[in-house]
């Protein structure tokens, strides 16, 4: 027996001779955060004085007079303002702790309604090794799957890996340019992990090195409006403390800006490699929009490279016991793609905008960008694609995401 839903049914009676809306009264039936005052506790007398013209407590008195719990509580309390406080019968409590022991289901009962719901968890991209942020969505959401499989939903765990995105033209380019054949001999997945870490450390420099001087200006602009005028007023210091806020968040930027280029500069070889590769953030890109494009070469080392990734992941999967109904990563979107780009285009929703393809959306500076200038799709395309064939095709009522801030 779910004790908060009979309680809330029981209250549903006796609330429906005071009020034609009883729903938000019977979600102020609450477990009691303080055991002096019970198990449970009612605080819906305050809300429905006003519109029955009555002083809480009389309102209370007459739940509570209309009220049948009596098999299942001691004789309701009206505490304060009039505060409906229920404490349950100790012999059924232990009736009811009996029957779950020997209940297989612990008397958890299955929901009235299920749905179809599509629970999206782990997640990792496939070409870089899975650390915390994955192994806590991977086991915090298989514990979601069981628990909404035992209360009855139809749940369909869905694994959407990263096998299609920027990372992969990272790692082509990074395959081109600086592979140890050697070490991908021997160890093809480490091998792998290292140039993307390789080629993004250098593309994060470049990029690091292109954004700290706007930020430095953007900083120089902030500062320069901070301190607060003689006798200010209350909205004055609230936007100086917005202010100082910003400033904070941006010597963060700055900060971590400062640490990427450090990281290259402090470091002769990454030196050398970036002096020889400057376009190394353009031809990553470059590299991603050719995959997208179906370009033969980079097709042939994604097929290459896939199976070795998931290998890797899968020895991860089977030592936590966890098994998925499907793993449609974004590549097996990727058809669809064009489809969702030609259909906003078509409704109006999406328009160009310097080559790209962007939805702009009212109270937002930047453009949902749906296909990029180089004609490389966007996570953003992928997501709306995966969304329409849940829905469409999986018949998903719900859909659920587990992610790690870290991922």
């Amino acid at each position: 027996m779910n004790l908060l839903h009979e309680l809330r049914e029981r209250f549903r009676r006796a609330l429906s001779t005071l009020t034609e809306d009883v729903e938000p009264y019977l979600a102020m039936i609450r477990p009691a955060q303080d055991p002096r005052f019970g198990d449970y506790q009612a605080n819906m007398a305050m809300p429905l004085a006003k519109p029955l013209k009555q002083p809480p407590r009389e309102v209370a008195a007459r739940i509570v007079e209309s009220l049948d719990v009596a098999d299942l509580c001691e004789p309701p309390e009206i505490a304060g303002p009039g505060f409906i406080n229920l404490r349950l019968r100790a012999d059924r409590m232990i009736e009811l702790a009996s029957r779950a022991r020997v209940d297989e289901r612990l008397g958890h009962q299955k929901v009235a309604s299920p749905k179809r719901i599509v629970l999206d968890y782990s997640s990792p991209n496939v070409a870089k090794p899975m650390h915390v942020g994955h192994l806590r969505s991977t086991v915090i959401g298989n514990a979601l799957d069981r628990m909404l499989r035992f209360v009855g939903h139809d749940v369909i765990s869905d694994n959407h890996i990263g096998d299609w995105g920027t990372q992969f033209g990272m790692i082509i380019y990074g395959y081109k340019h600086f592979l140890d054949r050697d070490h991908f001999e021997r160890a093809p997945v480490e091998e792998l992990a290292r140039l993307y870490r390789l080629v993004n450390t250098l593309c994060d420099y470049f990029e690091a090195r292109q954004q700290l001087p706007v930020l430095e200006q953007r900083l120089r602009e902030l500062e320069q409006n901070e301190a607060p005028p003689a006798g200010a007023s209350k909205a004055e210091k609230k936007a100086r403390a917005a202010r100082q806020a910003a400033l904070s968040e941006l010597r963060e930027q700055i900060a971590a800006q400062r640490r990427k280029i450090e990281a290259v500069e402090s470091d002769a070889r990454l030196r050398a490699l970036a002096e020889e590769h400057p376009d190394i953030v353009a031809a990553s890109r470059r590299e991603t929009a050719r995959l997208h494009q179906g370009d033969p070469e980079n097709l042939a080392l994604w097929k290459q490279f896939l199976p070795l990734c998931l290998e890797a992941l899968q020895k991860v999967y089977d030592r936590l016991g966890i098994r998925f109904d499907l793993t449609l990563g974004e590549s097996f979107y990727q058809p669809m793609l064009a489809g969702v780009v030609e259909e906003l285009l078509a409704k109006g929703i999406a328009t160009e905008s310097e080559g790209a393809i962007c939805v702009f959306v009212e109270g937002r500076d930047a453009p949902f960008i749906i296909r990029k200038a180089d004609g490389a799709y966007t996570y953003a395309t992928t997501d709306l694609a995966t969304i329409r064939y849940r829905v469409e095709e999986l018949k998903a009522q719900a859909s659920y995401y587990v992610v790690d801030a870290r991922q």
